[in-house]
This record gives C-alpha cells, structure tokens and sequence, in this order.
C-alpha cells in the first residue's frame, strides 16, 4: 500500500471509530469514566444518610471512600453506600480512620463534609489543598475568623464549596425571597426569627471512651475534654444526643437553625455578601432570646418565637409573609403561589440542592450556596451568640469584619491545641 493511500485508510478508519456513541461501547445508560464525579465521605454521622442518597441519585456520582473516627458508624455506611453504588457500577468503598489519607487519593473529584462543626474548617481548607470540590455542611465554620479561612483557601485553589443549607433550594422559601425582593410587601421594616437557644459551656460527665471511637480524634483542635455520648453518639441515638449545643463543638440552635432561617433572611434582604451592623443583646444575663441585629438601611431582625418553631416573619409596609419548611403563608392570599414572572426573578433558581453542587462542578461555576454566602450566614449566627456571651451592644463592620469591642473581636476565632496546625494554606 502507497504511504499515501495508508495514511487516507488510517484516517478514516480513527474517525469512525471517535464517533460511535458511546451506548454502543457500554450499553445503554453507560457513563464514561471522565463524566464520573467521584465522591469521598468526612464524617458519616446522623446527617449522612439523607447527603448520601441525595447524591447517589444523580446518574453523575459514585462514592468511593469515607473517612470518621467511628469505626462502627464508619462500617454501616460503607454497607450503604455499597448498595446503592451496585445499582451503577459496584465501586466497593473503601474506609479511613484518618481522613488525610481519603484526600490523598488521586481518583476522588470531591468530598462531601458532615463531621461536627469544629472539624469544618480543617476539613475544608484541607480538602481545598488537595483540589478537591466539596459540599460542606452547615453552619459552614464553628468562628467567624475560620469562616473568612475557609473563604480564602477555596478561592486560592479555585475550587467549588457549596453550603449544605438547602432550604434556598426549595419552593417555600426561594418563593419568599422573590415576593421580598421585588417588593410585594412594601419595604421590609422588621424580621421575627424562631430559631431556639444560643449556645451553652459542656458541662457533661466524662465516662469511658468506647473501643470503636478515636476520642482523641474526634476532639482534633478544639480543648480536650472527656468522652460522652452526647457529644458522640451512637446510630439511633435519641435527640438529646447533640453535640451542637456546646461550645467548643456547636453553635447551640442559633447555628444550628439559625444557619437555616438567617441564611434566608440574608437571601431575601440581598445581604449574601455583606451582613449586619449592630447586634444588640438582651439586658438578661443567660438570656435565651430577645436579641436583635440590625441592617445598614435599618430592617431590625429579632430572634425570638413569635409563634411558630424554626420559622421568619418578615414585616413590611404593605403586608406580612411567614416561612418555614412546613408552610409559606402572608395576609395576602394570593402571594404564596404567586407565579413569579421569568423577568421579575431576583434570587438564583435551584430545585435541587445536590443536582446544583455537581452542576456547578461540571460547569466550575458558583452554587447556590457558595464558600463566601455560607461564610456570612454563619457570621451572623456567631456574631449573635458572641453579643448574648459579653451582653453588651456591639457593633460589626461587615465590610472589614471586626467589631467595636476588643473583647468580641477576640471571640472571632480560637486557638487550636496540641499538633494540630491552625489553618495552613
């Protein structure tokens, strides 16, 4: 054969091989490797299982590892995710007592993080240093000078982080939001938010650590105190067994919830990338409620129970909207399912919390719920329990994020123990 003819032959022989569809090389439903994202587990605790099926219903995902310091909780999900990885390809995961280790491996595109709010930052910045996207859940950062942290570390290494407050995902409140935002309440005077109690100092008996749990671990730069189930507890525990609710670990509700419900008052009030002024406490030493935290144009947000749990009251000058998960309501009847104009839209679209998180890794976009929106919720709900710990006035500059008081700006963070490094990036 002439070079010439061979050459001719070669070519046309490759270019009707590149483009076969890919279902007549794999079968139908086939999903080429490269469009695979394949996920690692940090934390695989009570909040688990809802993240994990979420994900695994996307035709995009595959888990592949999971690390926690629970080797029980960390056996029963492997089961799990097993089962549901063999409806697409049958990915056996493999599990990690350390979860450096998980973010050594080459072949994980991103992590899904759901260990207790004082590991989030870690977790992230070293996920972000690892060039993994990740999916963090809320509240994003247990300090606000952690938050700012995990902001920069994302940006630095152009990752995608999305926040795991879903509710911006959902109908009720993306509906409060654009009625809001396009002023079908007049301009919004007051904000009501039932959200629970600040957090409180442990105070909880040490007993004997289980074989299973690597306390020490779990512990990792916060203060070292002694083991208790609440703070750890085991698959099936009660609703007492919280570990939000202290220091050191949580938030207590005003994180807890508060990452939720403030996190929409941010949405709907357009302060995503900025936040409050001023927070002022109760006079009430240990006061449960009754503090309140004011915008630059005014608009007082309450925390308190107007009547309904985990649910905001926004106040306008020409009527009134309610929120929560369980109903969506205002004095005029026809705005909860109002048909917002396509024009009219004011806040990002999103029906599915977990479809926009690997959207945006696909497309390398920004989620719903970017680092930086998840970062100032979570600023406001720690500014909060700050102004409810000294109970005194304070006041914020969101553009600088510092307050008027040195002893509030030193709230801001906290000091990490023994060999655990504070935030390197």
């Amino acid at each position: 054969m002439k070079r010439r003819n061979f050459i001719a032959k070669t070519a046309l022989g490759a270019a009707a091989i590149t483009i076969l569809p890919r279902h007549v090389l794999g079968g139908n439903g086939f999903l080429a490797p490269s469009d695979r994202i394949n996920l690692g587990y940090i934390g695989v605790g009570k909040q688990v299982p809802t993240l994990l099926n979420g994900l695994m219903k996307l035709p995009e995902t595959m888990v592949l590892a999971a690390a926690d310091v629970d080797s029980t909780k960390l056996n029963k999900f492997i089961g799990d995710a097993n089962k549901l990885n063999a409806a697409k390809s049958g990915h056996q995961v493999e599990g990690y007592g350390n979860y450096r280790d998980l973010l050594a491996r080459k072949d994980i595109d991103a992590v899904v993080i759901a260990s207790p709010d004082h590991w989030h930052a870690m977790h992230v910045i070293d996920a972000a240093k690892a060039g993994k996207d990740i999916y963090c859940e809320k509240p994003l950062a247990l300090t606000i000078d952690e938050g700012r942290a995990m902001v920069n570390a994302v940006r630095k290494y152009k990752r995608v982080l999305q926040t795991g407050s879903m509710q911006r995902s959902q109908y009720n409140f993306r509906q409060a939001a654009d009625l809001i935002r396009n002023g079908y309440i007049g301009d919004i005077k007051e904000v009501n938010v039932s959200v629970g109690e600040p957090v409180k100092e442990c105070d909880l008996p040490s007993l004997p650590t289980p074989a299973h749990i690597d306390w020490d671990f779990w512990i990792g730069p916060s203060l070292y105190r002694g083991f208790s189930p609440v703070l750890c507890p085991p698959i099936g525990a009660p609703e007492w067994a919280m570990w939000r609710l202290y220091h050191g670990f949580g938030g207590g509700y005003i994180t807890d919830w508060g990452a939720h419900m403030f996190d929409i008052v941010q949405w709907a009030l357009g302060m995503d990338h900025s936040g409050p002024v001023s927070f002022t406490p109760p006079d009430i030493p240990q006061a449960k409620e009754g503090l309140y935290f004011t915008y630059k144009n005014g608009v007082n947000v309450h925390h308190k129970n107007w009547g309904a749990g985990n649910a905001i009251q926004f106040l306008g000058t020409e009527g009134k909207i309610e929120v929560s998960r369980e109903f969506l309501r205002s004095d005029k009847d026809n705005l909860p399912k109002l048909e917002i104009a396509e024009k009219d839209r004011k806040v990002y679209y999103s029906e599915n919390h977990y479809k926009d998180f690997v959207d945006a890794i696909k497309k390398r976009s920004k989620p719903i719920c970017d680092v930086e929106i998840g970062h100032r919720t979570a600023t406001v709900c720690n500014a909060a329990n700050i102004a409810y710990q000294i109970q005194k006035p304070i006041k914020w500059n969101p553009k600088k994020e510092v307050f008027d008081n040195p002893f509030a700006n030193n709230l801001k963070g906290r000091g990490y123990r023994g060999k655990w490094d504070y935030l390197d990036f």
